[in-house]
């Protein structure tokens, strides 16, 4: 069970760098489409203290007009399936090449990267499933600059970041008041407490799966596990990096950022280091109930041998009565014959004396406890 679970491991793994990752040899800045992506969306988002904006776009040229103004421009793209798109908006913000590849190419892991008027924020961000346990997880590229901020999504279906923007709409909060660096904040602090939910649904799994490892485990039970804990170790890995960008925002003195958003980012940090803690706890836990799992089928099968032992030696004595018995041999010139197969009651008296030695055995083993165990295997409060 364990080796089949690993092997489909290893096949997704290999698929998933197989569409994925750059093909050794590749140019710097060269652009992957996956073919399955979605085709881009872009919406607008402009506003300052008195005035709010929102529309969606279809010509990234558009643009242009907000990028100088002194109001907050967020364009958000979801969706990477159009590589004209994508190449006419690093033309529009003046990307970098190797900027355009890392927010292309959905494979990075998070981390700052300084580009003296632009800041590149790569993030992870999860957001868990309508239905059952497990979480979607996407890439979300940040572009900072001093007057706008352009986010790229791989699709538009699940996001994390609504909160914000009905905040912007509503002139919830300072930022509205704030700038394009607080908008990256908010929105890093909203990616970093949506791992709270799914981790959430991770502790709750967890207890269910407690109870069933205890009463009744299965190889349902294993895949189950196993599962999680391959599920925990993405989110560790998702999480552990952006704990280091984050920190680096704060230590690291970039002009797009200023002092006061530096404070906020102090609690974005401890929010990373919380989400850190349960992955690490939960990760044991996993890893505990993966012992208790072995050591209750363990005890299954010790008292499933008892039982089966129980069984055989009761029934060793009767066979060597009977084994005994069976040796009929009536042969009137042998001096060792069985004058106990002539008579009358003898079949009836040594069923009695079999019975009788059954009884004993079972008294014995009763009052040893041993068959109070093999019978409440099974039995739970």
């Amino acid at each position: 069970m364990i080796r089949k679970i690993r092997r489909t491991s290893k096949l997704l793994t290999k698929k998933y760098e197989k569409e994925h990752y750059h093909q050794p040899g590749t140019l710097p800045g060269t652009i992957i489409i996956d073919e399955n992506a979605e085709q881009p969306i872009i919406f607008l988002i402009d506003y300052n203290q008195t005035n709010f904006i929102r529309e969606q776009i279809t010509n990234p040229e558009d643009c242009l007009n907000y990028l100088d103004t002194e109001s907050v421009s967020w364009v958000d793209v979801q969706g990477l399936g159009n590589r004209d798109i994508l190449e006419r908006l690093g033309k529009v913000f003046d990307l970098h090449p190797l900027v355009l590849e890392d927010v292309v190419n959905m494979t990075e892991r998070p981390k700052i990267e300084d580009y003296e008027d632009q800041l590149l924020i790569i993030a992870r961000m999860v957001v868990p499933k309508e239905k059952g346990y497990g979480f979607y997880s996407e890439q979300v590229s940040l572009v900072l600059a001093k007057y706008y901020l352009l986010t790229v999504q791989e699709e538009a279906e699940h996001d994390c970041l609504e909160g914000v923007r009905v905040r912007i709409e509503k002139n919830k909060g300072i930022i509205r008041k704030a700038g394009a660096d607080y908008l990256a904040y908010s929105l890093l602090d909203a990616i970093i407490d949506g791992f709270f939910p799914v981790l959430e649904l991770y502790g709750e799994q967890i207890e269910e799966l407690e109870q069933e490892v205890i009463i009744r485990p299965t190889p349902q039970t294993l895949r189950k596990i196993y599962q999680i804990r391959r599920e925990l170790l993405q989110l560790r890995r998702a999480i552990w990096p952006q704990r280091d960008a984050i920190n680096s925002l704060i230590r690291d003195g970039s002009e797009l950022i200023g002092d006061e958003v530096r404070i906020y980012l102090r609690d974005c940090y401890d929010h990373t280091v919380q989400v850190m803690d349960m992955v690490e706890t939960y990760r044991e836990l996993s890893s505990g109930l993966m012992d208790v799992y072995l050591s209750a089928v363990s005890n299954k099968m010790n008292e499933i041998m008892k039982l089966l032992t129980v069984v055989s030696s009761i029934f060793i004595p009767l066979t060597f009565v009977a084994g005994i018995y069976g040796m009929n041999f009536n042969t009137e010139k042998s001096p060792y014959n069985m004058p106990e197969l002539n008579w009358y009651w003898g079949y009836p008296l040594c069923l009695a004396f079999m019975a009788m030695i059954a009884g004993i055995l079972i008294f014995f083993f009763w009052r040893r406890g041993w068959l109070n165990n093999s019978v409440d295997i099974n039995k739970h409060d």
